[in-house]
């Protein structure tokens, strides 16, 4: 095992979403739009939280 792999096992989970093309496209050409699509979905949820807990 890498110690990338290793690190990654021990401290990171990954998350996946599916988006259907037909009916949230909107979504899908924003997350294509920006650069940092991690980035962003992690500003979101910690923007939510500040605001609702």
């Amino acid at each position: 095992m890498t110690p990338q792999k290793k690190y990654d096992l021990a401290n990171t989970k990954t998350y996946t979403i599916k988006v259907v093309k037909t009916t949230e496209k909107d979504i899908m050409d924003k997350l294509d739009s920006v650069p940092n699509k991690a980035g962003y979905i992690k500003a979101l949820i910690r923007k939510d939280i500040e605001e609702n807990g």
